[in-house]
């Protein structure tokens, strides 16, 4: 075993071991930050296949922006944690039995001869003008421009629907309309009285 497999076999023991506290621990906080210790590996993983565009972007977008936003939300909701841990005990055996099925199928899949170490050479060495991003922005934009498009149309589709979601209208709730106040002129909010004087003696 060289140092390469030795350091994946490592970073793979993280991330498994830090994706199962993300569903196993009861604080949401600390499942967000296990979850920021899983995206951390997996970059390093990402470091060890030569994909250091993939890598950083993961640190960057992930573990960057959508964590810290998730635990900004996560810390200011008002979150029942025993309310949340009411029905764990009922669904475990439904949830031990789905892990076993999948735990199954997996070792299936990895020890049949397709993921056999013989049958899978290692890659070829790249040359020292290889671009990373310059590779996968090619295949990306050529063989997989249609998935990548659908792939932003859902995007798009979800955060038009998030923003309908958040724009309902509540009748307990006060809301400015532009259009109306554009509309406004000085004589319909400015009154002016002719107050009289009182004169002191």
């Amino acid at each position: 075993m060289d140092l390469q497999q030795l350091i994946f076999y490592v970073f793979a023991g993280i991330l498994v071991f830090a994706a199962g506290m993300v569903i196993t621990v009861r604080n949401p906080v600390h499942a967000a930050l296990y979850l920021v210790l899983a995206f951390f590996t997996a970059a390093g993983l990402f470091v060890l296949l030569e994909a250091e565009f993939l890598a950083i972007t993961l640190v960057l977008v992930y573990v960057g922006a959508v964590m810290v936003l998730f635990l900004f939300v996560v810390m200011m909701l008002d979150i029942n944690l025993a309310r949340l841990r009411e029905g764990f005990l009922d669904y475990l055996p439904l949830g031990a039995a789905l892990a076993l099925v999948m735990v199954v199928e997996m070792s299936m899949l990895l020890g049949g001869p397709a993921f056999d170490s013989a049958n899978l050479p290692p890659p070829p060495a790249a040359p020292a003008d290889y671009s990373n991003t310059k590779a996968l922005g090619q295949l990306l934009y050529t063989d997989y421009v249609y998935p990548f498009e659908v792939a932003a149309l859902v995007l798009l589709v979800a955060i038009v629907a998030a923003i309908a979601l958040t724009m309902r209208r509540r009748p307990e709730t006060k809301y400015q309309k532009p259009e109306e106040q554009l509309r406004v002129k000085r004589a319909d909010r400015v009154e002016l009285v002719n107050v009289k004087s009182e004169s002191r003696q």
